[in-house]
């Protein structure tokens, strides 16, 4: 099985310039995957992109990573102060 939240980190990572910051929290109920994706406020553009160009590209990738399992991944890209509230982090 494809650990997607690693994944979802080695894409992410090359494109902040504070790849420390970045912090991934995720939640499987069955086949549904939930990856919270948080990075540093001064990234954020970076990992959305114009238009959204980049975060689309990157929820394009992770629906690839997942079909081998059989599994459904949703990312949403969240600002740091939820994903602080929400618990515990992945890196």
């Amino acid at each position: 099985m494809v650990e997607l939240s690693s994944v979802l980190t080695e894409i992410v990572k090359p494109l902040v310039t504070c790849p420390d910051k970045v912090r991934i929290i995720e939640t499987v109920s069955g086949k549904e995957v939930l990856l919270q994706l948080s990075v540093s406020p001064e990234d954020m553009g970076k990992v959305i992109g114009r238009h959204g160009k980049i975060a689309k590209a990157i929820r394009i990738l992770m629906r690839a990573a997942a079909i081998p399992d059989g599994m459904h991944v949703r990312v949403d890209i969240v600002d740091a102060d939820e994903i602080n509230d929400a618990g515990a982090d992945v890196e």
